[in-house]
C-alpha cells in the first residue's frame, strides 16, 4: 500500500507566491518537467493530496481520515534524494524543523494532530530548494529539469528522431544516458536541438515545428507546440497544451496557455488559460542595470530583491492584447485583459481590463465567465462549479490588492 502525502500550504508561502496561488495549491506548481505534487508521488511512490487555503479545499480535497497516518510536507518544498531519506526515517508523532529557518516543513501523523502542532522536533541539517517568491520558479527551472528528466526517463527508451532534425552536442551523457528523449506520438522536424548544456524532453503528442531552434535544458510537456521559427533559449518548460512562438528565454508556462507569435519572453512565469498577443514583448533587464524591485502580495509593496533579470509574472486567465510592452518585473494578476500602446504599470490587480493610455475598470465577473468557459472549451474542458466558487472568492478578494 503506498504512503499518502499531504502537500500543506501555510498562509505566508501562499501570499508570497501570489499571483500563481491564487487559483492552485503550491504544490500544484510545474517546475522542471512536471508538477512538484508528481515529483513527490514519484520519489515516494505516494497518493499525493493537499491541504491548501479554505478556499481552495472544495476542489482540492484532502483524502485522509481524522485518525489516519500520513506524511505532510510544505507544499513549496521540492524533493531531492537526500531528503527523501530523512522523511521516510521519519516516525509517527515527529515533525522536522529546517535547522537554518527554524520553521517546521513535514510531519508524520495524524491530521487532527497536525492542525493541532502535537508533535516532537527533529532538526533537518541539510540544505533542500523550495519555492519562496514567484520568481524562484524560473530560477530554479533549470535544476529541476535536470533532476525531472532522470526521474522520468530513467530505464525507459526515447523514440529517435527523424533525419531532418539537427542535432548539436553528444546524445549521452558520460554515464552512458540520452540527453534527447522524445515520447510517443511527439512530432519533430527539420529543428535545431542543442544538447551541450542540458538534457532536452519533448512530451506525448507534442510537436516542434520546422526552424525551431531550441537549447536545453528545456521541457515541452503533452500536446504542446513549439511553431516555426522560434527560438528557445534553456532552463525553459512549456506545459501542457500550451502554443509558443517567438523568442523564449528561462521562463515557465504552466499549462493550456498560448504565445504563439513573435516577440520576446524572458525570465518570466506565466500560468494556464492565458494569451500574449503577436508582437508581445516583455523587459526582463533595467536600462540602468540595477537591482529589481517586483510587487509581493504578502507586504503590499514593491519588494527589492537581488535579481538582475526578472520579465513577466502573470496569473490564470490573464490576456494581452497584440504589440502589448511590459515593463521588467511586471506582475499581472488573475482575469486581467490589457491592451493597447505604451507600458502598464508594473502591477496591475486581478480581473482589471484597460490600457496604459485609457486606465483600466474592473471587468464584469459574468462576462469574464463567459469568455473563460469558451476558452476552456478549446482544450474539451469544462469551467465547473468549483472552479467558478474558486474564481469568484478571488474576484470578491481582489480589492485586498489594489
Amino acid at each position: 500500500m503506498s504512503e499518502k502525502v499531504i502537500l500543506f500550504d501555510t498562509e505566508e508561502h501562499f501570499e508570497n507566491l501570489l499571483p500563481l496561488a491564487y487559483t492552485r495549491p503550491v504544490g500544484e506548481f510545474r517546475i522542471g518537467i512536471i508538477k512538484i505534487s508528481e515529483k513527490w508521488a514519484r520519489y515516494l511512490d505516494a497518493e499525493v493530496s493537499f491541504l491548501p487555503v479554505e478556499y481552495l479545499c472544495e476542489k482540492f480535497l484532502v483524502n485522509v481520515k481524522d485518525d489516519e497516518v500520513a506524511l505532510f510536507i510544505a507544499g513549496n518544498i521540492l524533493p531531492d534524494e537526500k531528503l527523501i531519506v530523512a522523511l521516510q526515517k521519519l516516525d509517527e508523532g515527529k515533525a522536522l524543523m529546517d535547522s537554518q529557518s527554524e520553521r517546521h516543513f513535514a510531519f508524520r501523523g495524524t491530521i487532527t494532530d497536525f492542525k493541532a502542532k502535537k508533535w516532537k522536533t527533529e532538526k533537518y541539517d541539510g540544505e533542500f530548494d523550495k519555492l519562496t517568491y514567484v520568481y524562484d520558479i524560473f530560477q530554479k527551472n533549470g535544476n529541476e529539469i535536470r533532476k525531472d528528466y532522470k526521474l522520468i526517463t530513467a530505464g525507459r527508451k526515447s523514440a529517435e528522431p527523424d533525419d531532418t532534425v539537427t542535432i548539436l552536442g553528444d546524445r549521452y551523457d558520460e554515464e552512458g544516458n540520452p540527453l534527447l528523449f522524445i515520447e510517443e506520438g511527439a512530432e519533430v522536424n527539420c529543428a535545431i536541438l542543442n544538447l551541450k548544456n542540458g538534457p532536452i524532453y519533448i512530451g506525448k503528442d507534442a510537436e516542434v515545428m520546422e526552424g525551431a531552434v531550441i537549447r536545453g535544458p528545456f521541457a515541452l510537456c503533452e500536446h504542446a507546440v513549439v511553431k516555426m521559427g522560434a527560438k528557445i533559449y534553456g532552463d525553459t518548460t512549456f506545459g501542457p497544451y500550451c502554443k509558443i512562438g517567438g523568442e523564449v528565454s528561462n521562463a515557465v508556462v504552466f499549462g493550456f496557455s498560448n504565445k504563439a507569435h513573435d516577440g520576446y519572453l524572458g525570465n518570466a512565469v506565466i500560468g494556464e488559460w492565458c494569451n500574449l498577443g503577436a508582437g508581445a514583448n516583455s523587459s526582463n533587464l533595467k536600462n540602468d542595470y540595477s537591482k529589481i524591485r517586483i510587487w509581493n502580495y504578502a507586504q503590499q509593496r514593491f519588494m527589492r530583491t537581488d535579481l538582475q533579470f526578472c520579465g513577466l509574472i502573470m496569473g490564470d486567465h490573464s490576456k494581452a492584447g497584440i504589440n502589448t510592452m511590459f515593463n521588467t518585473a511586471t506582475v499581472v494578476g488573475v482575469g486581467v485583459n490589457l491592451h493597447g500602446g505604451g507600458f502598464p504599470r508594473q502591477f496591475i490587480p486581478s480581473f482589471q481590463t484597460g490600457s496604459p493610455e485609457g486606465g483600466f475598470t474592473d471587468v464584469s465577473i459574468d462576462k469574464f465567465m463567459e469568455v473563460a468557459g469558451k476558452v476552456m472549451a478549446r482544450r474539451n474542458l469544462v469551467l465547473n462549479d468549483m472552479d467558478r466558487h474558486i474564481l469568484e472568492y478571488i474576484y470578491a478578494s481582489a480589492s485586498r490588492f489594489k
